[in-house]
C-alpha cells in the first residue's frame, strides 16, 4: 500500500513546527519516528495533506533527573535510548521505564519510535501511555498560545484521541516522583505484537509491608485506566504475598468490562488481567 498524496515540510526548531501547524491547519500531522503514522498512512487510515517533520529537533531528545527526584524525558527521545539508559540516569527509582521497553515492538522500531510520538498517538495498549497514567506524569505541550502541562489522567480522551489541540505539539514528559517498586507486564500472541491486555503497578512499601499503590490497565477500554477498587485493597495494607496480591488481582478483574474482538473475548481479557496484575505485583515487590 502507498499513502495518499501529501506535502512534506521540515521544521527547523520547535517554534517553526508550531508555526507550520498553525498555518497548515487540521490537515497537518507531525512526524518524528513515524512508526505509527506511516503505517496508518500506508493503509489509508490516516490521510494528512501535510507532514511536518520534527525528527531533527535534537533538543527534544533527552533524559534528565529533576532536583526533587523526578524524571524529565524529551518527546523525541527514542524507546531504545531509555532501554539503554545507565544507572546514573534512571537508577532503581525508574527502572520500570527501562524494563518496559522490551515490550515495544522489535529493536528497529525501538531505535526509531519516540516517547512523545507514542503518547501523542494515544493507543490504549501502548506502554508509554500506560506508564504515564500509572505514574501521574505531566505532559508538556507547546503551541501558539504558549506552553501548558496536562495531567496524564486528563490527556487521553478516547481511541487515538488526546487533549492536544491540532496546533500543539508534545515536547516533554515529566514523571514527578520515583517509582522504585513498579512493574509492567502484558500479553501478546507474538513477541512484538500489540498487547491483548497489559497491567502496570506501582507499590508503596513501608518496613516491608504494602501500604498502598496504583494499578493501571491497557486493552480494557478506549484509554488506559486506573482501578480505584483494586487500589483500595492495596491501601488497606498487609504483608506482600499471594493472599493480598491474589485478592487485588481478583478485584481488578471484577472491576473492568473489557471489549471482545477478533483477538480475544471479554472473558478471556478479564482472565488475562487477573493473571497479569498478580504477576506485576510480584515483580514490583521483588525490585
Amino acid at each position: 500500500m502507498k499513502p495518499a498524496p501529501f506535502t512534506y515540510h521540515r521544521a527547523r526548531d520547535t517554534e517553526d513546527a508550531v508555526r507550520l501547524l498553525a498555518e497548515l491547519g487540521d490537515e497537518a500531522k507531525l512526524i518524528a519516528g513515524g512508526q505509527s503514522l506511516v503505517a496508518m498512512m500506508n493503509f489509508r487510515l490516516a490521510r494528512p495533506s501535510h507532514l511536518v517533520d520534527i525528527g531533527r529537533l535534537r533538543d527534544l531528545a533527552f533524559v534528565h533527573r529533576t532536583p526533587v527526584g523526578g524524571l524529565r524525558i524529551g518527546a523525541l527521545t527514542t524507546h531504545h535510548t531509555v532501554e539503554m539508559a545507565d544507572e546514573a540516569t534512571l537508577g532503581p527509582e525508574f527502572a520500570v521505564l527501562r524494563d518496559a521497553m522490551r515490550w515495544i515492538g522489535h529493536l528497529p522500531i525501538r531505535t526509531r519510535g519516540t516517547v512523545g510520538g507514542s503518547i501523542a498517538h494515544g493507543d490504549a495498549t501502548a506502554e508509554w501511555c500506560l506508564l504515564a497514567v500509572l505514574l501521574d506524569a505531566d505532559l508538556v505541550a507547546t503551541g501558539p498560545r504558549g506552553t501548558r502541562k496536562i495531567a496524564a489522567a486528563e490527556f487521553f480522551h478516547g481511541f487515538f484521541t488526546t487533549a492536544l489541540d491540532p496546533d500543539e505539539m508534545l515536547v516533554e514528559i515529566v514523571f514527578p516522583r520515583p517509582a522504585p517498586h513498579a512493574a509492567l507486564t502484558e500479553f501478546a500472541e507474538r513477541q512484538g505484537d500489540f498487547a491483548t491486555a497489559a497491567a502496570a503497578v506501582d507499590l508503596d512499601l513501608s518496613h516491608g509491608r504494602v501500604s498502598g499503590g496504583r494499578i493501571a490497565l491497557g486493552g480494557v477500554a478506549a484509554v488506559p485506566v486506573r482501578v480505584p477498587e483494586a487500589e483500595a485493597v492495596l491501601a488497606r495494607g498487609g504483608e506482600p504475598g499471594s493472599g493480598l496480591f491474589a485478592e487485588c488481582a481478583r478485584v481488578t478483574a471484577a472491576a473492568v468490562d473489557p471489549p471482545g474482538d477478533a483477538n480475544a473475548s471479554a472473558n478471556y481479557r478479564r482472565s488475562l488481567i487477573r493473571t497479569l496484575v498478580e504477576q506485576a505485583l510480584e515483580q514490583a515487590v521483588n525490585r
